[in-house]
């Protein structure tokens, strides 16, 4: 027997189904609401609102529990790579050898850019932040791409999915090329996905760049843990744009800019932030660790709790291994992983923090890893935009297969002043 939900308003009452998802999360389908009640309901920054049903990701907060198409975040970051995951995400299962290598062929074919595109790089003033360049550059594929506008068969989507998994690493090494002034590097034929990146981003005219084993397995994992992560704020973006019925292109270049907002994807840098200023003071991280507590001069913990998840950031434990082993194989030694380190230890043992389950999360660790990269600042962000990018593809699809998918209209409740008239302008 299905379950319905009763909801008594004005002396009537009326019922609603309960949905449950494979996971058993439970939700109350409220879409009929307005048209039999004239009520909508209110929920600011949508906390509690389903906006969708998805295949694609799952998460549970309270467990720590992070599933790409059902699969353990934790198995994946072993045994797969990121163009494997990213097919996962994509296209809902696993590759065979001949599926994964068709995709690589088509990542590797479709790693250049169009040589006019190079123009609007030198169009973009010096001080122009990377996410800026690589928002207008995706955007501009189509363009180049015209053939992508419209998809109408696996094919073309495949194809249109690789270019732009392709071209958005190409898009953001050409970001940062321009954005110091030097030449903009071809990607190389002869190199995987995240070698090649590296490779654009810091081979010099009179010298090549060839990434150690360590520094590729990092990013790879990198990217690997960024590929989806539900319906956080970009995510959501990409489908509101995408319900309009807005390209590929369109709709994916509007979660870089959703993802640019340091309370999304700017998280990372803001560690990194805050760990120069702890080095620069010479404050003790215990002294620092009281500050947050006590709240003195705003300072905050940041790479610490998570909007969904109430216990250990999965990724978050993935990457401190990563962080550890890459350090002890590069013989690296950095002040900021020592203080980092020192401060989660001091954290988690701290009753303040346990109490309130505030965890690292993967941006305390992911901004190390790039940093031990040589990732600039300004680059943190356009690396979280690369490594999401398979998930904004996958939710995009999600949305275009629909048959019965509507274009997303919000509701409100309107607060502002009433029965105004216009006043002529020496009245005023």
């Amino acid at each position: 027997m299905s379950r319905t939900a009763r909801i008594e308003l004005d002396g009537k009452s009326y019922e609603y189904p309960v949905v449950e998802g494979t996971e058993h999360e439970l939700a109350i389908d409220i879409s009929k609401l307005r048209a039999d009640t004239g009520y909508i309901t209110l929920d600011d920054g949508y906390g509690n609102t389903g906006s969708c049903k998805s295949k694609i990701t799952y998460i549970d907060g309270d467990a720590g529990v992070l599933r790409y198409r059902g699969i353990p975040i934790e198995e994946l970051a072993e045994k797969s790579t990121f163009i494997e995951s990213a097919y996962l995400v994509i296209f809902g299962k696993l590759p065979t050898v001949e599926e994964r290598d068709r995709f690589a062929g088509l990542l590797m074919e479709n790693a250049m850019i169009d040589e006019g595109m190079k123009k609007h790089f030198e169009a973009f003033p010096p001080s122009t932040h990377p996410m800026a360049i690589t928002s207008a550059m995706v955007n501009l594929i189509s363009g180049y791409e015209p053939e992508d506008m419209i998809i109408n068969s696996e094919q073309e989507f495949e194809e249109a999915a690789a270019k732009l998994m392709s071209k958005v690493r190409t898009i953001a090494a050409a970001s940062y090329k321009a954005s110091i002034g030097e030449p903009i590097v071809y990607p190389r034929y002869d190199l995987r996905y995240a070698e090649n990146f590296l490779h654009m981003m810091f081979t010099k005219p009179y010298k090549a760049y060839e990434p150690t084993p360590a520094v590729s397995r990092a990013l790879n994992l990198f990217l690997l843990l960024h590929a989806d992560h539900e319906q956080n704020c970009s995510t959501s973006t990409v489908r509101m744009v995408a319900s309009s019925q807005a390209n590929i292109f369109a709709s994916c270049s509007a979660g870089v800019n959703a993802l640019w907002g340091p309370r999304h994807g700017g998280a990372n840098q803001a560690v990194i932030e805050m760990l120069e200023q702890i080095r620069d003071s010479d404050m003790d991280v215990k002294e620092y660790v009281r500050k947050v507590k006590n709240k003195e001069d705003g300072i905050k913990l940041m790479g610490f709790g998570h909007r969904v998840y109430r216990n250990f950031d999965p990724r978050s434990k993935i990457l401190r291994k990563a962080a550890d082993e890459m350090f002890d194989e590069l013989e690296m030694t950095d002040p900021l992983l020592d203080i980092a380190q020192e401060l989660a230890d001091v954290a988690l043992s701290d009753d303040y923090f346990v109490e309130r389950k505030l965890y690292p999360n993967v941006d305390f660790y992911s901004g190390m890893i790039l940093r031990a990269m040589g990732i600039p600042l300004n680059m943190f962000t356009v690396m979280f935009a690369i490594g999401r990018m398979p998930g904004w593809i996958a939710n995009w699809k999600e949305i275009n297969d629909d048959p019965k998918g509507r274009i997303y209209r919000p509701r409100q409740v309107y607060v502002g002043p009433t029965d105004q008239h216009w006043v002529l302008r020496e009245e005023r």
